[in-house]
């Protein structure tokens, strides 16, 4: 196996299982989904990174949420703590009025098209802010915009899980989850919708960007809906979807076998990751799941292709 800059590495010493190493080999760990506090994440970027290490992964990707500001601080940071860093994107998409999200691995993030729609899109989270706060004081919840933006530091888009904080903060619940289930998630009184992009139209911009597509967490929450079997063909046939985020936990393990069926079926890739957004959200954990070593290295090839393929300046993955 090689990295983005053509780096060896040793795929024998590469692993998704999360036991301990046995022997004298020890496994490699691969998180591919993580947040920062540049999105709703609640560690800073230098202080994921440690977690991370000390969490015993090899290799982590940062993919906040439709925004790249984390990449380079990640990326100095994982190079002083010895640790890989994969650059990538989590993009905010719809389709038929259900929320998808897509994981984008080394895309170009100043790619024009691509930079205007994440724009946008940061754009009509942050947008909407006030609107949630006089929705929730309608029916007797106290909040105020100032309140939402003092929990949301260091990010260039506020949202739901910010104004989940504020609600924490001011007592009204105990965490995030209780504030999404009382007021924040869809149907809730609260729940004010945003501009995201149909997800075809968001992997033919990844692959332009040079990057490498990825459903995330396909079965989970509502997304279960739409990203039937018939509809992930659909965007790996039309559109060259790469993988799909399997190993997850909002995915059961009867998810995750049908899943892996449907992924092998379409020969695209399947990956594992912990979604971890720090003190957000709960049962997450760094490296609760993982991705399998030879889905990693069929990741990072299909990135050569794709960046090949583009005239777009894309990032490197560093993998000591």
């Amino acid at each position: 196996m090689h990295n983005c800059q053509g780096k060896p590495v040793n795929a024998d010493s590469i692993s998704g299982d999360n036991r301990p190493a046995k022997g004298l080999v020890p496994l490699v760990r691969i998180d591919l989904h993580t947040h920062s506090n540049r999105s709703d994440g609640t560690d800073p970027v230098d202080v994921l990174m440690t977690h991370a290490q000390q969490a015993g992964l090899d290799v982590i990707a940062l993919t906040d949420h439709d925004t790249a500001d984390g990449w380079v601080e990640a990326r100095g940071a994982a190079e002083e703590l010895g640790i890989g860093f994969v650059p990538g994107l989590e993009i905010s998409c719809k389709l038929n009025g259900i929320s998808v999200h897509l994981l984008s691995y080394l895309p170009d993030p100043s790619y024009p098209p691509l930079a205007k729609d994440l724009q946008v899109i940061r754009d009509g989270r942050t947008d909407r802010i006030p609107t949630i706060v006089a929705r929730l004081n309608s029916i007797g919840v106290p909040l105020t915009v100032e309140e939402v933006l003092a929990q949301a530091t260091g990010t260039p888009s506020v949202g739901r899980p910010h104004v989940a904080d504020a609600l924490v903060a001011n007592g009204t619940v105990a965490n995030r989850s209780e504030a999404f289930d009382r007021f924040l998630a869809d149907g809730r009184a609260g729940h004010v919708p945003h501009y995201a992009l149909e997800p075809g139209h968001a992997i033919d911009l990844v692959r332009e960007a040079g990057g490498v597509p990825v459903i995330a967490h396909p079965w989970g929450r509502s997304s279960h809906k739409v990203m039937t079997e018939e509809t992930l063909a659909g965007l790996v046939q039309d559109h060259g979807l790469a993988g799909i985020e399997i190993d997850h936990q909002d995915h059961s393990p009867q998810s995750r076998t049908a899943l892996r069926a449907i992924a092998e079926n379409l020969g695209i890739i399947y990956t594992g990751s912990s979604d971890h957004h720090g003190a957000g959200k709960i049962d997450h954990d760094l490296g609760v799941n993982t991705t399998q070593p030879e889905q990693f290295e069929r990741l990072l090839e299909v990135a050569k292709v794709n960046a090949a393929a583009s005239d777009a300046q894309v990032p490197e993955a560093y993998l000591p």
